[in-house]
This record gives C-alpha cells, sequence and structure tokens, in this order.
C-alpha cells in the first residue's frame, strides 16, 4: 500500500473544504468538485436518510437552500486522515454551522475518498450530529 504524500494530504484538505464554500456559495452544480458521481451520502441524523449519487445530493440541496434551518456559514476543520486501502483513504473532520440568527451546530464529517481522473474526491460521507453528551 503507498503511503500518502504531502500532495495527497493537501488535496484530500482541500476536497474537504471546499464543501463549505460550494455550500454557502448555493454553488450545487459544482458539488462534482468535491463528491464522486456515485457517491453515497448518509445524512441520516437530520432526517433526510442514505441519498446515491450527486444527482439526488444535488436535488435535496436545492429543494432546501431556502429553508430557514439551512445554515449560512459551513466550516471544516480538524481535518485527520485516519485510514487507506488500495483505493480509498478514510478522513475524518468536524463540521461547525452557523445559522443566520447565529446559533450554531456541530457535527462530524466520516469521509472515504478516492481519487478519480479528475483529482480526490468524496465517495462516502456520514455526516454524524453533535447533540450533547454521548
Amino acid at each position: 500500500m503507498p503511503e500518502i504524500t504531502a500532495e495527497d494530504r493537501v488535496a484530500i484538505h482541500e476536497t474537504i473544504a471546499l464543501h463549505g464554500h460550494l455550500a454557502d456559495d448555493r454553488a450545487w452544480d459544482r458539488l462534482d468538485e468535491v463528491f464522486a458521481d456515485y457517491v453515497v451520502f448518509d445524512v441520516t441524523d437530520y432526517g433526510y436518510g442514505t441519498l446515491h449519487g450527486l444527482r439526488a445530493m444535488r436535488d435535496l440541496a436545492r429543494g432546501a437552500q431556502d429553508d430557514a434551518n439551512q445554515p449560512l456559514g459551513h466550516h471544516v476543520t480538524n481535518v485527520v486522515i485516519v485510514g487507506r486501502d488500495r483505493e480509498n483513504v478514510r478522513a475524518r473532520s468536524k463540521a461547525l454551522a452557523v445559522a443566520a440568527d447565529g446559533t450554531t451546530a456541530s457535527a462530524v464529517y466520516e469521509d472515504m475518498l478516492r481519487r478519480e481522473p479528475q483529482g480526490w474526491r468524496i465517495c462516502y460521507r456520514k455526516v454524524v450530529a453533535r447533540r450533547g453528551a454521548r
């Protein structure tokens, strides 16, 4: 199994971080810069179930973009690579969301990324809500 290079680490971090910019800009047509076409996106903790494919993600995002609960600011921090197999890298990061009224929420992104011809893309993401003590 090849080592993860410093160049790969930077590209993985930037891919994960770009999602927040695209979400805040409501640039749903650019989600393919972050996610693979065949992405599995588990947002069960937020009542949306598990989405399959980039089109399903875009449909959900477009439908919810005017929702009062949709955060104005999506921030990602504490990105760590936690594993690797032949084709995939597993990463974990913290997500912070800021609502229009100033309230904040926290989540954990559990990602699996794969190097595609156009660069690293998230092929699986589980969004784990952080609600109080566990």
